[in-house]
């Protein structure tokens, strides 16, 4: 059996109905008992983005939430909602829709927990999965176990699913050399992963805003000039999602598989990444963080991978296939599901002006999602090495070396190997990650009605302590408590 049949049958497994069903439950679950907060407060999510200012130990709620988008805003948002539609139909955009307004619940319960059970080590704010399981769970295992998947998927896996996006796109447009752009990516992030948080925020925070904003601008204007066609493609998206077209209707459980699959990917509710970048995050209360982190996959899935799903759609430039390999619909013959319908949807507005441009995007969400995984892996090092005698400086710069090699290495490999392998790491940290958070609800909620009292009682700057609400190892937040009293008193 060779490499790829392995992956194959991994993923068989990961991803079978009972994660698409856990990572929807859990976003339902959430979501009721927190009484949808990603709708009642999404005025105080806007708020909250450019409420606070970067301290010495975290960076900015701003920063934070562009290091998040910058995660998720990636080759999923392109590639990925392309496979969606070639392998479950337009349906399966809406199923991305469900995952992505479901999952902000989870959203939320994750990145508080994250600043909850946050640590300060070596000056800067570290957190996520493998603290609150630690010491929310008292279940050091479970955080190493979490940590050592990160380290694989974020370190070894998915770098290459992206590098391997953005050096096929150059191919096609520039016929630029996969491994001149896998050159590229690793000199230009050398310079700033080198850095530390604080450059990988300050990066994050120039670049995700004009990515993000110039290429929804590109789809509106695509989606006018098609206006027309408009009505009939959300009628068709809404009909194949629950079967009621008859060419679509045969692959249901497919389309919501796909939907799910590729929505989880691009936007990572639930699974474990966005609540390290929350965690870096300096804020007075933990639930203020987890309404900016919800708010960053209401952008990632429903205004980013949107824009993709209707110009696909809206110029019919797709091919959607069942199971078995036959074609359900061939609109655009012998080729490949990926950045290939995207660029030919830009190239009904100006000939020849979407692979290009298709290309500079894809390296700016590969760029910015490929600086974020380095800082997701950064964290689980520094959470498995922080009691370590060892000098911590030697196992960063082993662990960007080794991240730095991974990304020039998927420039070159296969894309289906480079999917297959991105998918499974996914997968595996999506299990963890939503099984703990589910058996952590009890603080989570405890947190959002704590900011919601205060809230009510006309406090303008909620504060949190924890040993109030019965939470324990939590200590940090004294001693953030006690810094800010005496920085508002200084002021």
């Amino acid at each position: 059996m060779d490499l790829m049949a392995i992956v194959n049958a991994a993923n068989g497994i990961i991803w079978s109905n009972a994660l698409v069903y856990l990572c929807l439950g859990a976003g339902v679950y959430f979501s009721v008992l927190m009484r949808f907060p990603q709708v009642r407060h999404f005025k105080r999510m806007i708020k909250l983005l450019i409420g606070n200012e970067a301290s010495d130990t975290g960076v900015s709620s701003f920063q934070s939430f562009a290091m998040a988008l910058g995660g998720r805003v990636g080759t999923g948002n392109i590639a990925g909602v392309a496979t969606a539609i070639a392998m479950g139909g337009p349906g399966a955009v809406f199923w991305m829709w469900a995952i992505a307004f479901l999952g902000a619940g989870s959203a939320f319960i994750e990145a508080a927990l994250a600043q909850v059970w946050k640590e300060e080590l070596n000056g800067e704010y570290r957190g996520g999965p493998a603290y609150y399981f630690e010491k929310g769970l008292n279940a050091k295992w479970y955080g190493m176990t979490f940590a050592v998947a990160v380290i694989l998927s974020c370190g070894l896996f998915l770098p290459g699913v992206q590098s391997n996006s953005i050096a096929s796109a150059l191919n096609t447009a520039f016929g630029i050399a996969p491994s001149v752009t896998g050159g590229l990516l690793v000199v230009t992030l050398a310079l700033i992963i080198f850095g530390g948080v604080k450059r990988i925020g300050k990066a994050a925070e120039l670049i995700v805003p004009f990515m993000a904003i110039a290429y929804i601008i590109i789809a509106l204007i695509i989606i006018v000039v098609n206006i027309g066609q408009l009505p009939g493609v959300i009628a068709l998206i809404f009909r194949s999602a629950f079967g009621m077209d008859a060419a679509f209707g045969s692959i249901l459980g497919t389309a919501i598989m796909w939907g799910v699959k590729r929505g989880v990917y691009s936007n990572e509710a639930g699974q474990g990444t966005g609540p390290m970048a929350a965690a870096a995050s300096a804020v007075d209360h933990p639930a203020e963080q987890g309404l900016v982190q919800a708010f960053s996959v209401y952008v990632d899935t429903l205004f980013v991978c949107s824009a993709t799903a209707f110009m696909i759609l809206i110029t019919g430039m797709y091919n959607t296939v069942r199971p078995d390999g036959s074609f359900i619909v061939e609109n655009i013959p012998g080729v490949q599901y990926g950045p290939a319908y995207t660029q030919m949807a830009m190239d009904t507005l100006i000939p020849g002006f979407g692979s290009a441009f298709v290309a500079l995007a894809l390296f700016f969400f590969v760029f910015t999602t490929l600086m974020a995984y380095y800082y997701y892996a950064e964290s689980a090092t520094a959470y498995l090495f922080r009691g370590s005698k060892i000098d911590k400086k030697y196992v960063f710069h082993g662990a960007m070396i080794v991240f730095l090699f991974m990304t020039f290495f998927g420039a070159v490999r296969t894309a289906d190997l480079a999917w297959g392998l991105g998918d499974a790491a996914v997968g595996v940290m999506a299990w963890l990650n939503i099984i703990g958070i589910i058996l952590l609800t009890k603080p989570g909620l405890a947190v959002l009605k704590d900011y919601e009292d205060q809230l009510k009682a006309g406090v303008k700057i909620p504060t949190f302590e924890p040993k109030k609400l019965g939470i324990k190892n939590a200590d940090l937040w004294e001693t953030i408590t006690k810094r800010r009293a005496e920085r508002r008193k200084a002021q």
